[in-house]
């Protein structure tokens, strides 16, 4: 391998590629925004959805949950008529129910950060290193467990790709491509 694992020609993706993808994320806002990404990424190109991070930062006033909880149907309006986001309705009434599960999991004294995190896999990085990405999984026991507990609690649009797709990108496991010049993506 002679680049990035990915990104490699593209300012932002590579950006995003060393700076963010596979360092870990803790905090509920923090994840609960991750996740929310994830689910609009969805069938899109993730390309997509970095350009647009900052109007759907915007739109979903910063991933506060606390404010996104109360967003009714004349925010979902507004949502839907926003060139600036992904305009589907389903993804769009999904972050919204998932800003209410988040405040849920708070009454009941837990929290996002820890619903996720008790899911990360004891070894973090998987040896040997995969030389591309058809040799990484797109869904672990972890993140069909991950997706099947966020259900339970109130999440929608999280299936086990997209939860695994939230555990790479949030450092529950490092799946940088061997080879990869990141700094310690190697290491493990």
């Amino acid at each position: 391998m002679t680049g990035r694992c990915f990104g490699d020609g593209t300012p932002l993706y590579e950006e995003y590629h060393d700076t963010e993808w596979g360092l870990e994320v803790r905090g509920d806002r923090e994840l609960y925004e991750r996740f929310s990404l994830e689910a609009f990424q969805s069938g899109l190109a993730w390309i997509t959805i970095l350009r647009k991070r900052p109007a759907f930062r915007a739109a979903f006033a910063d991933f506060e949950p606390a404010v996104v909880a109360e967003y009714g149907d004349h925010d979902v309006a507004r949502l839907l008529a926003d060139a600036g986001i992904v305009r589907n309705r389903a993804k769009i009434l999904a972050t919204v129910a998932n800003a209410r599960a988040v405040l849920d999991l708070h009454a009941q004294g837990r929290t996002l950060t820890d619903l996720v995190w008790a899911h990360a896999p004891a070894d973090r990085v998987r040896r040997p290193r995969a030389t591309t990405f058809a040799e990484v999984p797109a869904q672990t026991e972890e993140s069909r467990a991950l997706a099947r507990e966020l259900r339970s609690v109130g999440f929608r649009f999280v299936g086990p790709t997209t939860a695994y797709a939230a555990m790479q990108a949030c450092g529950l496991v490092d799946d940088h491509l061997a080879g990869c010049p990141v700094v310690g993506a190697d290491q493990g």
